[in-house]
Order: structure tokens, then sequence, then C-alpha cells
């Protein structure tokens, strides 16, 4: 099951706020990373509301945030658009094509005429600073975001911000060169009056120890001194990170060509597809047999907690129960052999797992779990044969 801790989150977010209030900004959690609703009114009072990445997540935010939201989709169509006229604050472009289709629609709106309802466009300030490719908005062909020489020439009446989202678990001296970036390409644009917000996206790592946070203080108090702006950020994974975990039951153990093989409960590629896609290597803890199950630890394994190594005498490639062949988590040692009915717990599932995962070949579902402050917990949603015999009919 997902166990999400609530402590984690309000610590998450008590950093946040800190940061946001020390910079004068604005912050809302990225529904893309984290949307688990239930949460919504733990993070309510330290976020600024959420931003969405279509129509649904903003239907979302709107009725269980019930803050400011900003939307931004790579294409809406007329339905959407009719839609989120009516509630979202922030209404950003991915191309000029789609504002100039849906420029007299949005104009027309009351929300935008009063004021209520803004809309900006998505920049690609064509500035790598990222590690994969898959994450990197700035390679070359991108679909995500207008570039300088798009813009040069163009009608911008109507909108009054810009958005750039560049940054995937980086630390504020990436910030530092996109801006940079940003000023030489865009700069003209936000020193004059027509543009009032500056979007810097997500992907700031802002509630890991290492971040440099006086830093992304900084930078974001010069940007304001320097265009006039209002300046928003949108983290999803520093809002979530180290907040939750994935428990899985060891089904069997077995070798095979001189590995030792361990097939668990859980799926790698239907339960945390980032371990394959990112990829990224999860930390893995074994449960002794003594440890109690009704309360798990969440925010940091206790004393009954063995964390797994790279190296050592009882090595396990960590698979999960479905017919891919690819879908393993990565091999693990263990300070005994495992067993049968062995409890292990994946750290750090919280973000972009409950938001990715599927039902493929039919494999069970992982509950979802909150833990509150005083450890108790309360399961959110159990799934069963129905939810994957229903999604598809």
């Amino acid at each position: 099951m997902f166990v999400i801790s609530i402590a984690a989150l309000k610590r998450n977010t008590a950093i946040l706020r800190e940061v946001k209030e020390a910079a004068g900004c604005h912050l809302v959690l990225a529904l893309k990373g984290f949307s688990c609703w239930k949460t919504f009114p733990y993070l309510r009072d330290d976020l600024d509301g959420c931003c969405a990445s279509g129509l649904w997540e903003a239907l979302l935010a709107r009725d269980y945030f019930k803050k400011h939201i900003i939307t931004y989709s790579p294409a809406y169509d007329e339905e959407d658009i009719a839609e989120l006229c009516d509630f979202t604050d922030h209404l950003d472009f991915n191309s000029l094509s789609q504002w100039f289709r849906f420029r007299d629609i949005v104009m027309a709106h009351p929300r935008f005429k009063n004021g209520s309802l803004l809309c900006g466009l998505r920049v690609n300030p064509e500035c790598s600073t990222g590690e994969t490719p898959i994450y990197d908005p700035c390679v070359a062909g991108s679909r995500l975001g207008i570039t300088a020489e798009q813009l040069a020439g163009a009608d911008l009446t109507g909108l009054a911000g810009l958005h750039f989202h560049t940054l995937c678990e980086q630390d504020s001296d990436d910030l530092e060169k996109t801006l940079v970036a940003v000023e030489e390409k865009f700069g003209h644009l936000l020193r004059s009056s027509q543009f009032k917000y500056l979007n810097m996206g997500g992907g700031h790592w802002i509630t890991k120890p290492f971040y440099d946070r006086e830093r992304l203080i900084r930078l974001v108090k010069e940007t304001k001194e320097k265009y006039q702006v209002d300046v928003w950020l949108e983290p999803g994974e520093a809002v979530a990170i180290h907040s939750g975990v994935l428990r899985a039951t060891v089904m069997d153990v077995f070798e095979s060509a001189g590995h030792r093989l361990a097939i668990l409960s859980i799926s790698a590629t239907a339960h945390m597809p980032d371990v394959i896609e990112m990829p990224y290597r999860p930390d893995v803890f074994l449960v002794d047999s003594a440890a109690s199950d009704e309360r798990p630890a969440v925010t940091f394994p206790g004393e009954n907690y063995h964390s797994a190594r790279e190296n050592g005498e009882w090595l396990y490639r960590l698979g999960g129960p479905t017919c891919l062949a690819g879908d393993v988590v990565g091999d693990f040692s263990f300070p005994r052999e495992l067993k049968v009915g062995d409890t292990l717990v994946f750290d750090d599932m919280a973000h972009y797992t409950m938001v990715k995962t599927t039902t493929f070949n039919g494999v069970k579902h992982p509950a979802i779990t909150l833990q509150h402050e005083n450890g108790d917990l309360e399961i959110l949603r159990e799934f069963g044969y129905a939810d994957f015999r229903d999604r598809l009919a």
C-alpha cells in the first residue's frame, strides 16, 4: 500500500512558505506531481493554490484546493477553453497558433474584461541544464514553449505573462543560468508595462537539504525588481518529496542463472513507473518480522527497518508480478535471506507515483493510505477487480 505522511507534507510546505514569504513570490502545488486531494486541507494554508496541466486537474483544484489556479497545457480544445475561462486565474498557452485561435473567445469573456483572468505564453529559453533528455523541454525541436525567434514581430495583444519550465530535480544554480537566458531572449518583453507576471515553473528541489534556498530568494527578488512583475513558482516534487512510502510483500524467491530473484506484490511499471522512465533507484528497506505492521514508519525508517545496499551477500533482483520482462526495480542487497511474506518498504513514493499508476496486466493496485500526525492510519482508497474491469468499458 501507499502510505502518505501528513507530518512530512506539512514539514515540506512549512519550508516552502518560509521561502515564498522571504522572496515575496507566490508558490503553488503542481498537480501533475502530486494530486491526492484528500491531503489538500493540510497544504492549503502554506501554499497559494495549484497549477494544472489541463481541464481535469484545474477542476480538481477548483473543487478541493479552492485557491488560485494556474492552467497550462500544450494544447486546448474549444470546450476546454469555454470551461476554463469560467474559473482559472491564469491561462497559459503553449504556442502562438493556440493563442490566436482562442484569443477572441478569451478576451470576450467577462472575467478577462474585469481582470480576474490573465493569459500568458510558455516560452522556451533554449537553455538546457538537466541531464535526462526525456525531461528537457529545451532540446532542439521541443514541442514545449515558444522560442524568441518565433515571437519576433508577433502581435501579443491580450497577454499579461510569460511562463518557462526548464528544470527537473535541480538546484537554484540552474535557475540562475536559465534566468540569464530569459533576460537575453525575453527581457525586453518583461520590461514592458504589458507583462504583469513571470512563472518560473517547477523542478525546483526547494525542500531538499542541499538546495540553496537563499540563492532562490535572491534570484526572485532580483527578478521582481528588474521587471516589476509578480513571480510564481510551481513545484510538485518539492511538496511531496520524502512524504510517502510504498509497502510491498515478497511473493516468491528463487534463483536463475546465478541471480537471486524476488517477486513482489507491487510492480515497477504499474505502480512506480519513474523507476523505469526517469530512471532512478529508490531506497528500499527490509522490515523485521517482529515490527508492527499497523504503524509503518514513513518519514524516516526506524530501528526495525534495514536499509538495502547495492552490494552484499544477500543480493536480490527485485521484480514485479507482471508479464513484462523489464518490470524490475533493480538489484538490492539485504542483511539476511529474503523469505516469502517479508515486507519491503520503498521510500519517497508520494510524487510521480500515484498520479502515474495503472492496472496493467490486471495486477492488484495498492491501497492509498494517510498516516496522521499521531501515527494513526486512514485508508483513503482500496482497489478491487471492478476498478480494473470498468476502466475500459
